[in-house]
């Protein structure tokens, strides 16, 4: 039994390593891609499962990802040690994950409160209006925010019309992606960047040429086709939700959305010391700043009615599964990391070259198209982390000389979730509200023809004009 033990775990180590075990600290140079296949594995779960079998990945995905996470701490274990495993989980806990989740939360407590009532006639000019608005709140309120206060206006508004099913689509990419590029409150993967050092209005002033574009190319060309549509079909009486003044209630919650953005400014700009927890140093604005997260999320419960929380049909079950799945990926990423800091040293060298033109500056195009494709069928946040490592992992070079490259990585991440259903979380929500609402929304490879056919022309537009 021992010499089996034995064989197995000389397997596992020659698997994850190209020569010997690590020694005292995560030596990414020395990994082999095998490192990797616990994050790849976390990651094609996320893609596949919900698709080919979603009845036991609701019921198994969090025991799905601690199998993932377990396996990439058990090898550094081995590899590295226990200190230098136990150091680096604390580290990725208490900077990354706990800030990122508490966040999220606040998000999205403070969205669910904030109720729209009423409806509208889906005319051409109201449709496109209230995609201008969604596309607006995403990088107030966030993304999935942004998406569950709009999403049953917009179908309230539609649900006489015979073919609406191009709405729910214009609105996933809209809404439900690209319009949250502007702040790390509208898209994880820019929070992630935040938490990276990311300046707060980075991607505010670096990214507004850009989305102005895309989301003036969409609307537009919603425009014209709900133009279309709309004077070929019309409305099919009797509308079974008459029109009715849009009323907004829970408005206390547009007050925590704005202490949410100022915790989020003082923890960028007030210096306030730091303190030693498990040989990781945590900066103590960085404490406010989630403390507050935390009250922002109970203050938000107590000032919030249950009936305005019923109208957005609120539940902690979508926060639970983002909860368990990012704590897989934050943990199967580690290795991952350490991997893309050894650049052309480590496994990930080709990669490096990919992105990277044969004089060594970086191929800002192919910047922009690799974390978008990868985002298009993974999560968008990891994928944001990865491309952000391989171009140097450094916020204050990446803002300043490497500007141009940190906008392609954040465009790609943000924009290209929008290509699949998987892409970014709000995405499979949306689809699943509107087909529960009698929108015979498409298949996964039926929307993806359809940002086939809109979003990737408007994509290399974009290269053109900014990324070449």
């Amino acid at each position: 039994m021992r010499s089996d033990r034995g064989i197995l775990l000389a397997i596992v180590i020659a698997i994850f390593l190209p020569s010997e075990a690590l020694a005292a600290d995560l030596d990414g140079a020395r990994m082999g891609l095998g490192w990797a296949l616990p994050f790849a594995g976390m990651l094609f779960s996320i893609a596949l499962f919900p698709l080919v079998a979603p009845h036991f990945w609701e019921h198994h995905q969090g025991k799905i990802a601690l199998a993932w996470a377990g396996l990439a701490l058990v090898s550094l274990v081995f590899s590295a040690g226990v200190s230098t495993t136990s150091h680096a989980l604390v580290h990725t806990l208490l900077l990354e994950y706990i800030p990122f989740i508490l966040l999220l939360l606040a998000l999205f407590t403070v969205a669910g409160g904030i109720a729209v009532r009423g409806n509208l006639h889906g005319s051409p000019v109201v449709n496109t209006m209230l995609l201008a608005v969604g596309t607006l709140l995403a990088s107030l309120i966030g993304t999935t925010g942004a998406s569950m206060v709009m999403i049953r206006p917009v179908l309230r508004a539609n649900d006489d019309r015979r073919r609406n099913v191009h709405i729910v689509v214009f609105f996933i990419f809209l809404v439900s992606n690209i319009g949250g590029s502007l702040t790390p409150l509208g898209d994880p993967p820019l929070f992630l960047g935040f938490l990276r050092g990311v300046d707060f209005f980075w991607t505010t002033t670096h990214l507004l040429p850009q989305t102005a574009l895309v989301v003036g190319l969409l609307l537009t060309l919603f425009f014209v086709i709900d133009t279309f549509l709309y004077r070929k079909d019309g409305h099919s009486p009797p509308d079974p939700t008459p029109d009715d003044p849009l009323r907004v209630s829970g408005g206390v919650n547009f007050v925590l959305m704005g202490v949410i953005i100022g915790a989020l400014l003082f923890s960028a700009m007030v210096n306030l010391g730091s303190v030693e927890v498990f040989g990781t140093t945590i900066e103590l604005r960085n404490v406010v700043r989630d403390a507050v997260m935390l009250g922002v999320v109970f203050g938000s419960l107590a000032w919030t009615s249950s009936s305005d929380h019923d109208a957005n049909g609120f539940s902690w079950a979508p926060m639970v599964e983002v909860a368990k799945l990012f704590a897989g990926i934050f943990v199967t990423i580690i290795p991952v990391i350490a991997m893309l800091n050894a650049g052309k040293s480590g496994a990930f060298a080709p990669l490096v070259s990919i992105v990277t033109h044969s004089d060594g500056t970086p191929n800002h195009a192919a910047y922009f198209w690799m974390t978008g494709l990868l985002s298009s069928f993974l999560d968008n946040a990891p994928t944001y982390l990865v491309f952000f490592e391989l171009a140097g992992g450094d916020a204050k070079n990446l803002m300043t000389s490497g500007a141009l490259t940190l906008a392609a990585i954040s465009a790609g991440a943000v924009f290209m979730g929008a290509n699949t259903y998987i892409g970014n979380a709000p995405n499979f929500m949306v689809y699943a509200i509107a087909r529960k609402s009698g929108v015979k929304m498409p298949s996964f490879f039926g929307y993806l023809a359809w940002a086939v056919a809109f979003l990737l022309p408007i994509f290399a537009v974009v290269t053109l004009i900014f990324f070449l």
